[in-house]
């Protein structure tokens, strides 16, 4: 018995070790700073129901105001913050199997003997009743990997759901950008299309009284069908690209919401080299590749685990009787209790190389997720790059359309002069307010390009800008 407390101390304080232990691991694990916590710290709605009690919004929704309702509605980032709650849920549980476990039992057994046998069993059966009460001592480290693995999965969880979220921002602003720029090109499309009924007007008015042909009528009136073509097209699209941002909001494809907001150029001033410090810095996706390899390698030391022998501390009370109660009654009856304090030792010494191989397995597991790792290291690098030449790209574009647009608009005007004064043609007109669409179109395709080429940026840093048309600090 003194060998069975002796046992039971060292379990108390070997579980007292292991509690600072994994005390310790978890601060460190969820000490993963602000830029991998999830950007949205409220409960999103579980449900189609709880999403359609949310009132539709009253007034215009920004950028911001979209990004901030999609984090809150938008159903596949609620199926990752559940993701991210079921893995704390279950760092819980790795954490329990460090306690004591109690169990207990209850049975009953009837025997028949030969009459020659001197003992007679119960005349009513043997009812037995047990608890028992152990805890781990060593479990050759299977325990404390377990738990790290697990907390290492739920830190990772926690920063996959900020990428979740800033991948639904990216989604979110590129969507809204898209439709400021259906608005735009619509406008753009209206505003042609009422230059050549002007035009066509004029023509028939000079039509009427020769001083055109009947050709540059009919020109003007295919140009106009042209155009009113485009137009209902670009109408169509707006309208696309709406319910397309409306379902991102977790919203209905047919709600009527409506969404301000202008295609503006915010200047840019980071370096490559700031921007891929940012980056290797703050993006969720390089953090959960580096607890991959720690995950793996906590995987290994589980399966190292079966090398060393398991110990556990155990006391347990048995009470036996031959009725359901646990009673002394009936010819031969019997009733006992007794109880048990000890120490149980199992080591698997041989298995044919079954742990070996394992553990070699698990070892090459590590190799591949260190190799991926630093795969997407290099990635992350050509990522920014990319973006931030698409950046600069983009903010070319605008200047040279500026000077387009400015330039088409005087050229539009010398030709309707012209035309008026009988020097030009019909043709030189149509034209020239063709050129001049187009030139609208370019600015405000490269306006478009470089708001939705920054947003890209910023979440190819990691960072969380949920309106890109204003200036961000730093």
């Amino acid at each position: 018995m003194k060998a069975g407390i002796f046992f039971g101390v060292c379990a108390c304080g070997l579980a007292l070790s292991l509690s600072g232990t994994f005390w310790i691991t978890e601060a460190s694990a969820g000490d993963s700073g602000a830029s991998r916590t999830p950007l949205y710290a409220g409960e999103r709605p579980m449900g189609a129901a709880d999403r359609a009690r949310e009132p539709l919004p009253r007034t215009p929704l920004n950028m911001k105001g979209a990004v901030e309702r999609a984090l809150h509605h938008n159903p596949s980032l609620g199926a990752q913050e559940a993701q991210r709650r079921s893995s704390e849920e279950g760092r819980k549980s790795a954490r329990g199997a460090f306690g004591p476990r109690l169990g207990m039992s209850y049975g009953v057994t009837k025997q028949e003997r030969s009459p020659s046998s001197t003992q007679r069993p119960a005349e009513y059966g043997v009812y037995s009743w047990g608890v028992e009460v152990s805890q781990p001592v060593f479990q050759g480290f299977q325990l404390l990997a377990a738990y790290q693995k697990a907390a290492l999965q739920a830190d990772s969880d926690k920063a996959a759901v900020r990428q979740a979220e800033l991948s639904m921002t990216e989604k979110v602003q590129t969507a809204f950008l898209n439709y400021l720029r259906a608005v735009e090109d619509s406008l753009s499309e209206r505003d042609a299309l009422e230059r050549l009924r002007d035009q066509l007007k004029i023509t028939r008015a000079h039509y009427d009284v020769g001083l055109s042909p009947r050709l540059d009528v009919l020109q003007a009136e295919v140009d106009v069908s042209e155009a009113e073509r485009s137009y209902i097209q670009a109408e169509n699209l707006r309208e696309t690209y709406l319910a397309e941002l409306n379902t991102l909001l977790g919203l209905p494809a047919t709600a009527q919401v409506s969404y301000a907001g202008a295609l503006t150029h915010v200047p840019f001033r980071l370096s490559l080299e700031q921007c891929l410090e940012r980056a290797y810095r703050q993006r969720p996706d390089l953090y959960i590749a580096k607890k991959s390899v720690e995950i793996a390698g906590k995987s290994q030391k589980e399966v190292q685990s079966d090398y060393y022998p398991q110990i556990e501390a155990y006391y347990n009370i048995t009470q036996e009787g031959n009725t359901p109660d646990l009673r002394n009654s009936g010819n031969h009856g019997s009733r006992s209790s007794t109880w048990e304090v000890g120490a149980r030792a199992t080591w698997e010494v041989f298995q044919w190389g079954t742990t070996y191989y394992a553990d070699q397995q698990a070892g090459w597991l590590v190799t591949k997720m260190r190799y991926e790792e630093e795969d997407l290291k290099l990635n992350v690098g050509y990522d920014v790059k990319s973006k931030l030449l698409a950046v600069r790209e983009a903010e070319k574009r605008i200047g040279v359309a500026q000077k387009g647009v400015t330039q088409a608009r005087e050229a539009y005007d010398v030709a309707v002069a012209r035309y008026h004064e009988h020097v030009g043609t019909n043709f030189d007109v149509l034209d020239a307010s063709s050129n001049l669409k187009s030139a609208h179109a370019a600015l405000t395709g490269a306006k478009a390009d470089y708001l939705t080429a920054l947003a890209q940026l910023y979440v190819a840093m990691g960072e969380f800008h949920p309106d890109v048309t204003r200036a961000a600090a730093g």
